[in-house]
């Protein structure tokens, strides 16, 4: 195993330490936690909070700040933050108006959120949350009853973010989330598994001749292995899924995240989106907003993933394009 870490038992640690010393004019780490909190003056907004396991750099707390998320939590490599944890982010989030959660689906995830839901409702703070579950690629999977939770996730952080900053009430932003999350659906291929650096050796095996569609962003398996083929066969795959899902008939409008997965190249990333332009638009499907590159990724994992957002209302894309202020949009 070769990584730039020092303890594997203290990579988390050191991860945030040094995050918020290079942004410490966007965030703060609240004392003795590891939750990663915007610094901002309150103005009586709902809050945003969100995390999951370490390792999927730079979500979540690459998307704290104005006009995306309050605060995140980060657990352990690959392992869903604690309660205790969750419930600190969400008190120091609370600007009086109550806080929402956005949670991947994973099981660990689920119960340790909903845990510090209840722990926060006896402190008297309203809060709401919606799990994200847009990975098409299988049903159930390690870690998962139903679909996973995946890069569609960060779209949800934006939209959500920027329905807050403009003052919807926790009521209206349940509505919103809940409305949106059955419109995103995303799919990936990787080519190489990661290395959990507390492990020391790949969550997988794959040769270096093959590739493996659906492989979940903690290795988790996929639906089809192959032997390696160029990048228009793979996006023709992956988009082939997502048209099964969408049922979609042309003449409609998308918002399309190229995500990659830790170890692929803008390059490559870049060559895969030309790919996936021309196959969507053959189909007729018309691209409002598109964005490539890392947004949630699976350590040193080399694959890509494809998310697509049907816009089902204009005001999505006033979200989308609103303006932030955080590490990594």
């Amino acid at each position: 195993m070769k990584k730039i870490i020092n303890d594997p038992s203290a990579v988390v640690d050191e991860m945030i330490k040094g995050m918020v010393f290079a942004y410490d004019g966007l965030v703060e780490r609240l004392p003795e936690t590891n939750v990663v909190h915007r610094k901002h003056s309150k103005n009586g907004k709902v809050g945003l909070v969100s995390g999951g396991g370490s390792g999927h750099e730079p979500a979540h707390a690459g998307f704290v700040g104005q006009g995306m998320l309050s605060a995140a939590v980060c657990g352990e490599v690959f392992t869903s933050p604690t309660p205790d944890q969750i419930l600190e982010a969400i008190k120091a989030s609370d600007e009086g108006n109550g806080v929402f959660m956005v949670i991947k689906n994973y099981s660990g995830d689920i119960m340790n959120f909903e845990m510090a839901k209840d722990l926060a409702d006896m402190e008297d703070i309203p809060v709401d949350f919606v799990v994200v579950d847009d990975d098409i690629a299988v049903e159930d999977s390690t870690y998962t009853a139903g679909k996973r939770g995946i890069a569609g996730t960060v779209l949800v952080h934006k939209i959500l973010g920027a329905a807050a900053e403009e003052g919807a009430s926790l009521s209206e932003i349940k509505e919103l989330a809940d409305k949106l999350v059955p419109a995103i659906k995303s799919i990936g291929v990787a080519l190489s598994p990661a290395t959990n650096p507390e492990v020391g050796k790949p969550g997988f095996e794959i040769g270096d001749d093959e590739i493996e569609f659906g492989v979940g962003i903690h290795g988790e398996p996929g639906y089809r292995r192959e032997k390696l083929q160029p990048s228009k066969d793979l996006a023709a795959e992956l988009v082939k899924q997502l048209k099964k899902e969408f049922q979609w008939s042309g003449d409609e409008q998308y918002a399309l995240l190229i995500n990659g997965m830790g170890a692929t190249p803008l390059m490559e990333q870049f060559v895969f989106t030309n790919d996936v332009r021309e196959l969507l638009a053959a189909e007729g499907i018309t691209l409002v907003f598109k964005k490539v590159g890392d947004y949630m990724t699976s350590i040193d994992m080399a694959g890509v993933s494809i998310t697509l957002l049907k816009l089902e209302d204009e005001k999505w894309v006033d979200y989308l394009t609103a303006p932030v202020n955080t590490i990594s949009w």
